[in-house]
């Protein structure tokens, strides 16, 4: 019989070999091995309300490394919105809220780091708790959203109440925050019902990028294809194609909103955790 740890280590130098063997090296990762605060020259926290109508506010405090990996913890913890103004009502979602119910976490590499091209692998647990929204994407910074572009590279949220995972890209149309979509939804029960124990593992999301192609895997399992020529911007954004620029990466775990849906107060706090992010060329 093998025992976990020599199981471990030949899964380990296989990955390695396999690597050797590729066209592709190592040109950027985390690894997340020292607990305590996560890299702050790499990592920025967003704060706030930021987007989609979302539960939670974000703060850095919500995310830290632990056994080898970054945690992003999500908690239901109940204080005053810093931002809130009683004259505000529904038209401004972020002011109208008196409180905040929930704290979670988003990083971004936007200041440090962003890439064109490549193989991104993040390893990761996911929560799938109701209401939870786990997400690894990225995003242009050349123009404003959609037409900056955008890759989702795992979301997992309920669709009509039926878990999914997403793989996704989007890019700009003729109109102002409106985006042109190329997405694949995965039932949940898909991974499920092959291991009734998927959640509890560890799984291994990967995007080839390439200059025809953006392919997303899910334990090398090909999920979506998003052929490039196809993804042009329209007037917008110029009618330039963004996944021929660099992107930058976020991780991050919303709750609710317009597509987390209704969260399960009894599942805090949820915790999302980041094994690895690594960046071949």
């Amino acid at each position: 019989m093998v025992v976990p740890a020599l199981m471990a280590a030949m899964n380990m130098n296989a990955q390695t070999e396999a690597m050797a063997q590729s066209p592709y090296k190592l040109v950027w990762c985390q690894e997340f091995d020292t607990d305590g605060p996560y890299d702050s020259h790499v990592w920025k926290p967003e704060r706030g309300f930021v987007r989609n109508h979302e539960a939670q506010w974000y703060q850095g405090e919500n995310a830290y490394c632990r056994n080898g990996c970054l945690v992003i913890e999500a908690r239901r913890e109940v204080k005053a919105n810093p931002i809130h103004n009683p004259e505000y009502h529904s038209d401004d979602w972020r002011r109208s809220r008196k409180n905040i119910e929930y704290t979670s976490a988003s990083l971004t590499t936007h200041d440090s780091f962003s890439f064109t091209y490549g193989r991104m692998e993040v390893k990761a647990r996911i929560p799938t708790a109701s209401g939870a929204w786990p997400a690894i994407w990225l995003l242009g910074k050349e123009m404003e959203w959609p037409s900056c572009g955008e890759i989702d590279v795992m979301e997992f949220y309920r669709i009509n109440d039926v878990p999914h995972i997403l793989a996704n890209a989007c890019w700009g149309s003729d109109k102002r925050y409106q985006a042109v979509w190329n997405s694949k939804r995965i039932p949940f029960l898909h991974f499920t019902s092959n291991d009734s124990l998927w959640a509890e593992k560890f799984h291994i999301w990967r995007m080839d990028w390439t200059h025809e192609s953006i392919s997303i895997f899910i334990d090398d399992e090909l999920v979506n294809e998003i052929p490039l020529s196809e993804t042009i911007n329209g007037s917008l954004g110029g009618h330039k194609n963004p996944f021929h620029a660099p992107q930058y990466i976020l991780l991050n775990l919303a709750l609710g909103g317009d597509n987390g849906g209704i969260i399960d107060d009894n599942c805090f706090p949820m915790r999302y955790e980041i094994d690895y992010v690594r960046v071949y060329q």
